[in-house]
């Protein structure tokens, strides 16, 4: 059998109440995590050789950062994709123009 694990896999690092309970996941992926997490993880970071061709084909598509076919590979991007870094929009930009002005000064208001 593929992907076994001896203990289901928890992230609480990134997912304090679970993964069933963070609402990233659906409760099939949710599921799929916990029980073939750690063998997924050492497959991952290579601290486990692929041991059948299913296993072959997920490090091949992790590798390639597309899943075709693989229901694993699928979940364990989207883990990855949720748990990388986040990033930031913003909505304003720097009161510098870029051309030197510099020396603009907000005027205080004295009306007291």
């Amino acid at each position: 059998m593929s992907f076994e694990s001896a203990k289901p896999f928890q992230d609480f690092a990134h997912f304090p109440r679970g993964l069933r309970r963070c609402g990233e996941f659906t409760v099939a992926e949710a599921q799929l995590l916990e029980a073939a997490g750690h063998a997924m993880l050492a497959l991952y970071t290579q601290q486990r050789a692929p041991g059948c061709d299913e296993e072959q084909r997920f490090v091949e598509q992790i590798q390639q950062g597309s899943a075709s076919d693989s229901k694993h590979a699928k979940v364990w991007l989207k883990y990855l994709k949720v748990i990388g870094p986040k990033r930031v929009h913003r909505l304003c930009s720097p009161m510098t123009s870029g051309n030197g002005d510099d020396d603009y000064e907000p005027v205080e208001d004295s009306a007291e």
